[in-house]
């Protein structure tokens, strides 16, 4: 069969049949998507794993398919119809068996098959906090910024923030739609997804024209992991489409993340529901790129800011803590509570006395203010 019989075949299977339909997509790979057409545009016999009724249904719709029309308005769409064995076809959706898209239409420029070599996936809460918006939008430009495509779903809340984030630092970022790519949704996000169209990718697996439903949204998340490197949940209460996402993720071995957020917030409980499974806690661009990115790729050294005391020789620290906030003491005082002699604390005070954190009162020492500030913390 040739190659634009097949992409015919299965531009007309997009209109009949729903995204990650396993025993469509078991015909299609037994029988080939010409012979799946020929038997649902009743020549042959019905095809083996469903009822009557649902063979009654799929013929229905065969009845109505137009995939030559469907083709056209992509293409005067400035939308093309991606197959698996064309040269765009990312090869990482073939890890979702039988459940891979029969094809994907996409709206942009770029190439998909490269574009998703790099990428990460964002996702999230629609009704997010402006915590979750934030952190996606920073999420966003942070893996745009260090060469990585950022994928998420178009929607409201932490999708849209992701979007805006990689477009405003002038990075590449996709869009996975569960309806057409032709009729943005939601329609208060079409001028985003236009502009995504513009500077990136859109790509769905339903044909021009079809309209989004709770199933097919639930679908399209399955599209989301299998595209990327790995997903990172950022919000996301128990019931959320997000941790679909994410579990299809972790099934395909796909690296899983999550970003922590508040304990009593209920929109980020299922954050941490996967947090206490297998998934890791990230906090910014640079430790997804660590997780995702090629050997070396790491995120810097996390610690607290270095205090002036943190660089003492540790003999002048022993001295410097025998020396209590408010009170003085003498040098033998000190050093019985730094366990050294008296020529070495003696020698140690002094020392500390050039730094500024000691000053010398008669036979006594004592901290000064600045040094009484800088310790007095962590002496309660």
């Amino acid at each position: 069969m040739s190659g634009g019989e097949e992409r015919f075949h299965r531009a007309f299977l997009t209109r009949v049949v729903e995204p990650g339909d396993e025993v469509c997509g078991r015909w299609v790979r037994e029988a080939g998507a010409g012979e799946v057409v020929r038997r649902l545009t009743g020549v042959g016999q019905q095809l083996p794993g469903v009822t009557d009724t649902r063979w009654a249904g799929l013929r229905a719709r065969a009845e109505r398919a137009d995939p030559e029309r469907d083709l056209a308005l992509a293409r005067d769409a400035g939308t093309r119809f991606v197959c698996p064995g064309d040269p765009e076809w990312p090869a990482q959706l073939d890890d979702l068996g039988d459940a891979k898209p029969i094809g994907l239409w996409a709206r942009g420029r770029p190439s998909l098959r490269i574009w998703a070599l790099r990428s990460v996936a964002v996702v999230g809460a629609r009704a997010c906090t402006e915590y979750g918006a934030h952190m996606a939008s920073t999420l966003g430009a942070g893996l745009a910024e260090r060469g990585w495509v950022v994928v998420s779903g178009g929607a409201y809340g932490v999708d849209g923030a992701t979007h805006r984030g990689a477009l405003g630092a002038g990075g590449a970022t996709v869009a996975v739609l569960a309806c057409g790519v032709d009729r943005p949704y939601p329609r208060g996000h079409t001028q985003l997804i236009t502009r995504i169209a513009e500077q990136g990718l859109v790509i769905g697996e339903l044909p021009p024209g079809e309209h989004p439903t709770p199933s097919r949204f639930i679908l399209r998340n399955r599209v989301i992991a299998a595209l990327t490197r790995g997903t990172v949940v950022v919000e996301a209460a128990y019931r959320s489409g997000a941790l679909v996402t994410a579990r299809a993720a972790q099934r395909l071995g796909r690296f899983t993340m999550g970003v922590p957020g508040p304990a009593t917030s209920s929109l980020s409980a299922g954050v941490h529901e996967l947090l206490r499974g297998d998934a890791l806690l990230v906090t910014d661009a640079a430790e997804v790129a660590e997780l995702v990115g090629d050997m070396g790729e790491l995120a810097p050294a996390r610690r607290g800011p270095v205090l002036p005391r943190d660089l003492l020789d540790p003999a002048a620290a022993r001295v410097l803590a025998a020396l209590p906030a408010r009170e003085e003491r003498t040098r033998q005082e000190v050093a019985r509570g730094a366990g050294t002699t008296e020529d070495e604390a003696i020698a140690r005070l002094y020392e500390l006395r050039s730094l500024g954190f000691v000053e010398r009162h008669g036979d006594g020492w004592k901290l000064t203010r600045q040094a009484t500030i800088s310790v007095g913390p962590d002496r309660g």
